[in-house]
């Protein structure tokens, strides 16, 4: 687990972001302005530091110059601001990585990893075994019997969010929540259930993915027999 500071003013966005953190298993701390975000960083000394560039008070470009002064935290910089001067600018005064906005949460979520791997901060990752599937954090790969499973980045992350609650059951809005970010009312979920479903069965194995009317999905080797479709 790794501490992730987010600094935005925007509520909604901070909102999103610790959404996804957390089911990440990260402790999230936020901040909503420049000056803010520095007593945050000296007072918890984050691991990641997922910053903002047009904030009020000091601007993200001074607050990772100034942080830059005292600490070698990883910065990833967010901004709606993406010509290459701001990218350049950004980078030069310390920043790691760089993302525009609007962005998508996977892409971010993959430039977290990758910055907390870099640093050290990625012992989180995992090798989850459920029966014979084996879901691989660190190489980011999917075998079930020894048969090499290819999945796409969407399926990837709905298939490792179960993986990591194997034995559970998930309420479908708190899967939607963690993969898709929104609890609109959509068949999103169901339509890559069916994806993982025909990929993990391909070879004729048996289901793992259930689901339990009215409760929602579990991911397990040998599900009971109230486990339905």
């Amino acid at each position: 687990m790794a501490r992730v500071l987010i600094v935005d003013d925007d509520v909604a966005l901070r909102a999103s972001l610790r959404r996804v953190l957390s089911y990440e298993g990260h402790q999230v701390h936020e901040a909503s302005d420049g000056q803010q975000a520095l007593h945050e960083i000296r007072s918890i000394c984050p691991d990641l530091v997922v910053l903002d560039l047009m904030l009020p008070r000091i601007d993200g470009f001074e607050v990772c110059r100034l942080v830059r002064m005292e600490q070698d935290v990883p910065i990833l910089m967010l901004t709606a601001r993406d010509g290459l001067r701001d990218r350049v600018t950004g980078l030069d005064s310390g920043a790691d990585d760089y993302l525009s906005k609007p962005f998508a949460l996977e892409e971010l979520l993959a430039r977290t990893r990758a910055l907390l791997r870099r640093t050290g901060h990625g012992s989180d990752l995992q090798l989850l075994q459920v029966g014979d599937l084996i879901v691989d954090e660190r190489s980011m790969t999917v075998t079930r019997a020894q048969r090499p499973i290819e999945l796409t980045s969407r399926e990837w992350d709905l298939l490792r969010f179960l993986a990591r609650h194997a034995g559970e059951v998930l309420p479908r809005q708190r899967i939607v929540g963690a993969v898709w970010d929104y609890t609109a009312d959509s068949n999103v979920l169901e339509v890559y259930i069916r994806y993982l479903r025909n990929k993990l069965e391909a070879g004729g194995e048996s289901r793992m993915i259930h689901n339990l009317r009215g409760r929602g999905y579990i991911l397990r080797a040998d599900p009971p027999g109230a486990a339905e479709g």
